[in-house]
């Protein structure tokens, strides 16, 4: 018998989970936008395809820029407000907010499996990374705010569609402990569905949070270089990145940027294969599809051939495929390392990137295939890409200094 979805886990009933948790937020055949405190119909509706079946499901309500610049208006309205609030009742909404998170964490990560393909056991820790995170801020707040005030003006927070919960929601929740209200736009490749959950029950709580959705670029006057803002809060790659500092009016505007880096092991003198291993191993969740992502390998000459033997038994054993295929309806969610990348784009981008560098010279060191997945019969499978590495890239490799963001490993050989 063939694999089939795990019992309860298909979109329409996951979408109907989070209508049935804010029908406030959710519309039939679409999403609303929360600007002012208000769940609103505004911008074009998208469609969205999944990463996981490339099934069309529902997508955002993308806002023009004076949509936003107005949206960027009332979340000014209340952050004066918000700020007066004293810290106790801003800890007590806050807290409220993080349990109506908890009593709805299994929705929320249906809908990160569905939106951006993350394994179940994976979204589940997106979830309670963000909830955990923010109980210790709750702990800490009183001391963390002495001789502080909050901001003038509302946190404009953008980030990359990876972790919507863990880094994210749980920004927008300490910038509301320290007393100022919060701006969030979706990102364009995925989350908006478990964003605006986790904006209704937020809102549910009294917090004063603004959720929009639109392109970066469109929106940038608005969520980047507003006079009204407070701060910027920003999470993604280096090219956006260098665009929102570059566009700030000035580089004194509170800002934070976070962006990828290409993160290397380095092997010398070593000999612990198997506890390497582990760390390997656990390098490719989520499809290495994180800043925290290590996809480079500094390899000690005279110690290739016992790290290539551990290394492609890690890989080897990695485990991939739709993230809700089990044998039987009732059984467990599968316990894969990763699913698919984030769009059927990306996985032919990585595939060019592998091609590129063995035709500059590179060696194939190794190539896996898809027929070692788990998949649905007769199920898409172009967002999926199994391991690849390349041993002595080439330093023209388009990608050479940049973060692959995928299942696209890279051996250099050392021997100084």
């Amino acid at each position: 018998m063939g694999l089939q979805l795990k019992s309860g886990t298909d979109f329409a009933s996951a979408y109907a989970l989070a209508r049935s948790a804010a029908p406030e937020a959710f519309d039939a055949q679409s999403i609303r936008n929360l600007v002012g405190g208000e769940w609103v119909v505004l911008g074009n509706q998208q469609s969205h395809q999944t990463p996981v079946d490339q099934s069309e499901i529902v997508g955002p309500s993308m806002l023009s820029l004076k949509q936003a610049e107005l949206a960027v208006s009332q979340a000014s309205k209340m952050d004066a407000e918000w700020s007066k609030v004293d810290l106790d009742e801003r800890k007590t909404r806050v807290k409220k907010a993080v349990d109506l998170l908890r009593e709805n964490r299994d929705t929320i990560a249906l809908l990160l499996v569905w939106e951006i393909g993350k394994p179940w056991k994976l979204a589940c820790a997106d979830v309670d990374r963000c909830i955990e995170g923010v109980e210790w801020y709750l702990d800490e707040i009183d001391r963390q705010m002495v001789g502080r005030t909050p901001l003038e003006g509302p946190v404009s927070n953008i980030a990359s569609w990876n972790y919507p919960l863990s880094v994210l929601v749980h920004a927008e929740l300490v910038q509301l402990l320290a007393g100022n209200s919060v701006i969030a736009k979706t990102p364009t490749q995925g989350g908006f569905h478990a964003l605006t959950l986790s904006h209704a029950l937020m809102a549910r709580a009294g917090l004063p949070v603004t959720l929009i959705s639109g392109s970066g670029s469109e929106l940038a006057p608005a969520l980047v270089t507003s006079p009204s803002l407070g701060a910027l809060a920003f999470v993604g790659g280096r090219n956006n990145g260098r665009a929102a500092a570059s566009s700030l009016a000035s580089l004194s505007t509170r800002h934070i940027l976070e962006q990828e880096g290409l993160n290397s092991w380095g092997v010398w003198n070593y000999s612990n294969w198997d506890e390497l291993a582990g760390h390997l191993t656990k390098g490719f969740e989520y499809a290495k599809q994180r800043c925290t992502a290590y996809p480079r390998y500094v390899v000690q000459r005279e110690l290739f051939p016992e790290f290539l033997e551990m290394y492609t038994s890690v890989l080897k054993n990695l485990r991939f495929g739709h993230p809700l295929a089990v044998a039987n309806p009732g059984d467990d969610f599968p316990d894969l390392h990763f699913g698919p990348v984030i769009s059927a784009k990306k996985a032919s981008e990585l595939d060019q990137a592998f091609n590129e560098a063995v035709s500059r010279g590179g060696v194939p060191l190794y190539k896996g295939s898809l027929s070692t997945g788990t998949f649905l019969e007769g199920q898409d499978v172009s967002a999926y890409i199994a391991p690849r590495t390349v041993l002595e890239p080439p330093k023209s490799w388009s990608i050479h200094h940049s973060e692959p963001f995928g299942p696209l490993d890279s051996v250099v050989l050392a021997d100084t």
